[in-house]
């Protein structure tokens, strides 16, 4: 079925073009990363988890958002979900595969990743969390191989594959609840150290991630001429809009939390994410707000305007909701969450970190590592399903 993504119009071939040209400039500064050392990235000693692991954060979430799609379609048989089935799980493999790639080129000595598989610690969180995440892709690499292959033919798929199905879904849970769990286990962090955490993980999720699968679609109908229908996008949009206003709670808890009870090692953080915060030579140290602002900002318009029905019904309007809830939450999720569990330190230290050029490139080229991935698949499947329109799983 590959053979059918090498065919296409001059947009495709340069749109696929583009993104191999930034991949090819992103390996070459990993190569000088690899050679040199992280110390040309923006990380130090007191923070040692930076841009990459920010995407890596985020990305989790949006691999485990393909669950929003499963669970209708498989487990309810909600066959409006049809077309949307396999993209969100398409989806799902990109992200995996972009996390993991995250977590290699953070490492100093990358092929010490080995080492959490040859010598194995049940009690490491960071062993259950590789374990996840690649048992994550494996399911849906199955799944879609498997159900696609079915639909192009037409016919019913194994029954063997419906196990692995309703197995996938508890395990898409689980690789953002383990992620979560790498944070919030950490007692010298207080940031990180709260009970809610992974439900906060889980809401962003299925906010992030289902908007991205919205967008996707409206960007086929557009330039692909391939509609997936306005119903199962409106439903989809009726998910985001819950999953967004549980984040936006969630994220009003932990603030009131944290400003009620006034806690030094609680309300520290918040206030250097927010704010700033003085340092003895009286400057200020305030890289983060600006973007926690802009985050602020994105995500209670965006809960605005899916909370009003003629807006979310409106899909121009949708997606310009759901561009505004995916980067005001990869940056809540990522940037926010992340730098700010370092900042201040344990011993009250402020360094603050910003990403240098070298991992800004890296990252835009996994990213587009990323999107090479969708277009690909999603070429197959629209050239696959426009051949044949009647074909369709059989359950």
């Amino acid at each position: 079925m590959i053979e059918k993504a090498l065919s296409g119009s001059k947009r495709y071939w340069g749109w696929i073009f583009f993104l191999l040209a930034v991949m090819g400039g992103a390996f070459l500064a990993y190569l000088y990363q690899y050679t040199t050392g992280l110390g040309v990235t923006g990380l130090s000693r007191d923070v040692p988890w930076g841009f990459y692991i920010a995407q890596f954060t985020f990305l989790v979430g949006v691999a485990a958002s393909a669950v929003m799609v499963v669970i209708p379609y498989y487990l309810h048989d909600f066959k409006v979900f049809g077309k949307l089935a396999v993209l969100g799980e398409f989806v799902a493999v990109a992200a995996v595969t972009m996390c993991i790639t995250f977590i290699f080129v953070d490492l100093g000595q990358p092929f010490r990743l080995m080492n959490v598989f040859l010598h194995p610690s049940p009690t490491s969180l960071m062993f259950w969390d590789t374990l996840v995440c690649a048992g994550y892709l494996v399911l849906n690499v199955i799944i879609t191989f498997v159900t696609f292959g079915a639909e192009r033919k037409g016919i019913k798929p194994p029954a063997w594959i419906k196990p692995i199905i309703y197995l996938s879904i508890p395990w898409a849970i689980s690789i953002h609840t383990v992620t979560a769990f790498l944070y919030a286990g950490l007692s010298a962090r207080p940031f990180w150290l709260t009970a809610i955490l992974a439900p906060r993980f889980l809401a962003s999720a299925f906010s992030a991630g289902p908007s991205l699968l919205i967008l996707l679609c409206l960007i086929l109908r557009r330039f692909a001429k391939y509609d997936v229908g306005e119903v199962p996008i409106r439903k989809l949009a009726v998910i985001v809009t819950y999953a967004m206003a549980a984040n936006v709670f969630f994220v009003a808890l932990e603030i009131f939390t944290a400003v009620y009870s006034n806690i030094p090692a609680h309300m520290e953080h918040f206030t250097y994410m927010y704010f700033g915060l003085t340092l003895p030579d009286g400057t200020r140290a305030a890289a983060l707000a600006p973007w926690m602002w802009t985050s602020t900002v994105l995500s209670l318009v965006s809960l605005l305007m899916l909370l009003t029905p003629s807006i979310r019904n409106n899909l121009k309007w949708l997606g310009v909701a759901c561009v505004m809830v995916f980067f005001g939450l990869w940056i809540e999720k990522g940037l926010g969450l992340v730098i700010t569990g370092f900042v201040p330190n344990p011993m009250e230290g402020v360094t603050e970190y910003m990403p240098s050029g070298i991992e800004v490139m890296i990252a835009l080229g996994i990213w587009s590592m990323g999107f090479l991935i969708i277009t690909v698949l999603y070429k197959v499947a629209i050239t696959v399903r426009k051949a044949d329109p009647q074909a369709e799983i059989v359950h």
